[in-house]
């Protein structure tokens, strides 16, 4: 490229340059097509001290050695921090959110097939309409019962819950969900299944027993998440024993980092400023040597 004509070998110009080379690795990070990395590093142009502008100037290849390591363990310091934080967290979810899930699955399931078994021993279909109890009255007809689950919305003087009927050997309860305004029934047995309620007579009952036959499907969504929770929780296991896996090279650069800064005299401060001409006003008179005229 062009401006690559004005750069000179040995000088000032290849920290420079090093510096807006991380910062274009930076940017190449972030506007990317491919998935976005998890850990983006940016090197700040830092004010060099006198020490490292003498060493520059003089082509000394210690400092171009340090600003790379001071580069590569910072980034390997975040990747340190990022792998830790990883763990701590899995260390938590094995600790309390993944056996908490598992008790909570295995509980459900144990009442799924519980409710599974009430809904075989009360079958119901097109052509037969097992009975349902309304307010204490035994309806045996569909229309009828459905008439009265209509009858009983309109009758209802507070959104509060209240039993008022069974049904193929659950409790019914009766709801109304201000926010979404519309009418549920809750159907309890082991575990307690919503059916929101339309207006159609017919309707209401086909929707109730809809979500009852459909507690197989329920049953295994619940032992297929069972199943994932407890891989990931063997996953995690193994993840969290596993060690930085750049922990070597790591320990290795920050190492060399402080032998590097060791040799430029890095960790002490130049007591040199600038070796010039002092400022106008501040020549001091030099005293006079006997015998010697100035």
């Amino acid at each position: 490229m062009e401006i690559f004509r004005y750069v000179t070998e040995g000088t000032f110009d290849s920290y420079l340059y090093q510096l807006v080379e991380n910062k274009q690795k930076f940017i190449s990070q972030i506007m990317t097509s491919k998935t976005p990395v998890r850990v983006a590093e940016d090197v700040d142009e830092q004010a060099l001290s006198y020490a490292e502008i003498k060493a520059l100037a003089t082509g000394n290849p210690l400092i171009i050695e340090k600003c790379q390591l001071e580069m590569e363990v910072s980034k390997l310091k975040l990747l340190q921090a990022s792998h830790l934080s990883q763990r701590y967290s899995l260390e938590d979810k094995l600790l309390k959110e993944y056996p908490q899930e598992i008790k909570r699955l295995t509980e459900r399931i144990a009442g799924f097939k519980a409710d599974i078994q009430t809904v075989a021993q009360h079958p119901a279909d097109k052509d037969n309409f097992p009975p349902m109890k309304i307010d204490g009255i035994l309806y045996t007809e569909r229309a009828d019962a459905g008439l009265a689950i209509i009858q009983s919305c309109k009758a209802m003087g507070s959104p509060e819950p209240r039993h008022f009927g069974e049904y193929r050997g659950f409790q019914m309860v009766l709801s109304f969900d201000a926010f979404a305004k519309e009418y549920r029934i809750t159907l309890s047995g082991a575990l307690s299944h919503t059916v929101n309620l339309g207006t159609d007579i017919r309707g209401n009952i086909t929707r109730i027993d809809n979500v009852l036959d459909g507690l197989t499907t329920s049953l295994q969504n619940c032992e297929s998440k069972l199943a994932d929770t407890r891989q990931q929780m063997e996953t995690a296991r193994a993840e969290v024993t596993r060690p930085f896996p750049q922990e070597q090279e790591y320990q290795k650069k920050s190492k060399r980092l402080k032998e590097v800064n060791s040799l430029l005299n890095m960790d002490e401060k130049d007591s040199t400023i600038l070796d010039c001409e002092p400022d106008e006003g501040d020549t001091e008179i030099a005293p006079r040597v006997a015998g010697v005229a100035r």
